[in-house]
């Protein structure tokens, strides 16, 4: 089969997968059957066309794709518990890693808690901040008033 049939198939394929997933994950691979497309249009030995499309593809994958994913995510809406990190919880049970016992409340939905900080603990009633999550348990920080 001719070269730059076989460069078009593969970039109606790739293009077709990135339709279907629209994971930015075959665009770069599209991206590189164009320039060794081009090389074998110009008579460029197999070789080179391959080490065309592998070079190209990959310049693309590291130095694009970063940038890309940024903007691609941008607008995502975080789901179920990401969505409570920097939020503001109240503390319903004392706080304590040393006792493992705590619980907050955020928007109406009851959360074990532990403190992001060993050591201190967090009356009921504190208004905090959750940070991250552990498993199944928020891990909050005491808001400073000031």
């Amino acid at each position: 089969m001719e070269p730059t049939i076989v460069w078009l198939v593969l970039l109606i394929v790739f293009i077709g997968i990135e339709i279907l997933t629209l994971g930015l994950t075959t665009i770069w691979f599209a991206g590189g059957c164009v320039p060794a497309f081009i090389a074998a249009l110009c008579g460029a030995p197999v070789l080179v066309q391959i080490l065309v499309f592998l070079t190209v593809s990959l310049i693309l994958l590291f130095f694009t794709r970063p940038v890309a994913v940024k903007y691609f995510n941008r607008d995502r809406i975080k789901t179920n518990a990401e969505s409570l990190v920097g939020r503001t919880a109240i503390v319903i049970s004392e706080v304590d890693n040393l006792e493992g016992i705590g619980q907050v409340t955020v928007s109406g939905q009851e959360w074990s808690a532990r403190s992001a900080v060993d050591g201190i603990r967090i009356p009921i009633g504190a208004v905090v901040t959750v940070r991250a999550i552990n498993g199944v348990k928020l891990i909050v920080e005491e808001r400073k008033e000031g």
